[in-house]
């Protein structure tokens, strides 16, 4: 089983990212290469759909709003790994307003190198964080 993660310090409270990423219908709302996000399944599947018109289907597994955590898992997508499980946290920086933003995950790589699904994914999270940031602040929070 390979992993990825990457993380972010944001000079926001974590109550206010939290308040922006934690639902999980939220990501068009910061992440730019997810322009659309469906629910379905009572809002535990999200339906992602992609500039290049790829679909990804993913699974509410656990969600805890005090820990300011997400975990969900991939049951649709055109990645290269089965087996994918992803958590998504945000946590109080050290610094005194400002947050820590955990993303990772667990997959089995299929038809390439555990080394090469990392990366992917970690480039992925990686890209992600930084929107999140930089979405805070083109709205002048951060």
């Amino acid at each position: 089983m390979a992993q990825a993660n990457a993380s972010i310090r944001i000079p926001v409270s974590p109550d206010k990212v939290w308040q922006l990423i934690g639902g999980f219908d939220s990501l068009p709302d910061w992440l730019p290469y997810i322009p659309s996000s469906e629910l379905r399944e009572g809002g535990r599947v999200r339906h992602l759909a992609t500039p290049a018109g790829d679909v990804i289907v993913e699974r509410l597994e656990a969600f805890d709003n005090r820990a300011r955590s997400y975990t969900y898992s991939i049951l649709e997508a055109p990645f290269p790994v089965t087996g994918y499980r992803s958590t998504l946290q945000v946590r109080e920086s050290e610094e005194a307003g400002a947050s820590l933003v955990d993303w990772s995950g667990e997959f089995t790589p299929t038809g390439v190198s555990d080394d090469e699904a990392s990366r992917l994914f970690e480039g992925i999270y990686r890209d992600g964080l930084r929107a999140l940031a930089a979405s805070f602040a083109d709205k002048g929070i951060a």
